[in-house]
């Protein structure tokens, strides 16, 4: 049963503030590149799939987050609202900025042969507002984010908003390592595989529970236990950078240059590069979450 607060019924600020107003641009341009990409631009394969889904479910959930705070049914939900609007903004300026890169760098071309100039156009007009609509998307990260001093929720910190990135960056891994990287050819390649996947699932873990606004409930102290994992996550993809690197690249394992012979889209060599990268990436960012981790209040 919601309670009643004394105040008015409907929320006019979850519209007219800044927030607000960037939330409205996100429905707006979302919407609009989705259905200029299904009425005449098209899709195709797994990427065009990909943004398609990326789209459409930043557009549904935005529509919920708009809905929820005009009508204040937020308040009816066992959610810790301001954590989870934190890392749903975080998590579609991801989705939606990949989504901007892809589209056009597969289905945007200069001619009109041969899908035709209407065709060419539509995907270009979709290429442009799935741009516009990333920018809203990092704005209300910018507008939402903890301020130095402030005390907000968890998923506004900079640490919080990394553990979006991190998982982000991890599944961007498993994918790279189900494309035929032959991870499983070596024990040390395989224990890296394992680093990946106990960060990921500790990190999702750590999301989950300050979405849900479990972290009262837990026996132990949420903050303390948090900053311990994340040292440990750096120990942990300290030596997944190491170790992959050298079971993939030194020529007594594997191949310092790509083979000449390799299919593009089908060579090994390529994911176990993508990985290698993406590993430091994350690396980086367990050491930027562990610094910020000494500064942030909840």
């Amino acid at each position: 049963i919601m309670e009643s607060t004394g105040g008015p019924y409907l929320n006019t600020a979850a519209l007219t503030s800044p927030v607000g107003i960037a939330r409205l641009l996100q429905m707006t341009f979302g919407c609009t590149t989705f259905s200029l990409v299904a009425h005449q631009g098209g899709f195709s394969a797994a990427y065009g799939t990909f943004c398609m889904f990326v789209w459409t479910f930043c557009f549904a959930v935005t529509v919920f987050i708009i809905t929820c705070e005009f009508t204040h049914l937020h308040s009816c939900l066992s959610l810790s609202w301001g954590n989870f609007t934190a890392a749903f903004a975080m998590l579609a300026t991801l989705m939606s900025i990949t989504a901007a890169v892809i589209y056009p760098l597969y289905f945007v071309q200069v001619g009109c042969y041969p899908i035709g100039c209407e065709v060419r156009d539509f995907r270009i007009a979709a290429s442009v507002f799935a741009g516009l609509l990333f920018v809203t998307y990092a704005t209300e990260v910018f507008l939402t984010r903890a301020k130095p001093g402030q005390v907000t929720s968890y998923m506004a910190t900079v640490s919080g908003l990394l553990k979006i990135v991190q998982a982000f960056v991890a599944c961007i891994i498993f994918g790279a390592l189900v494309n035929d990287s032959q991870y499983g050819k070596y024990v040390a390649t395989q224990w890296c595989v394992a680093v990946y996947s106990f960060c990921f699932v500790v990190t999702v873990v750590v999301v989950a529970f300050s979405v849900t606004g479990k972290t009262a409930l837990l026996w132990f102290p949420f903050e303390r236990s948090v900053v311990i994992y994340t040292f440990g996550a750096v120990l942990l993809y300290t030596s997944a950078a190491v170790i992959w690197p050298v079971f993939c690249f030194d020529s007594k394992y594997g191949s310092p240059r790509r083979p000449g012979l390799c299919a593009k889209g089908k060579c090994p060599w390529d994911s176990q590069l993508v990985i290698a990268i993406f590993t430091y990436v994350n690396l980086l960012l367990y050491v930027l979450d562990l610094a910020y981790s000494q500064r942030i209040r909840f």
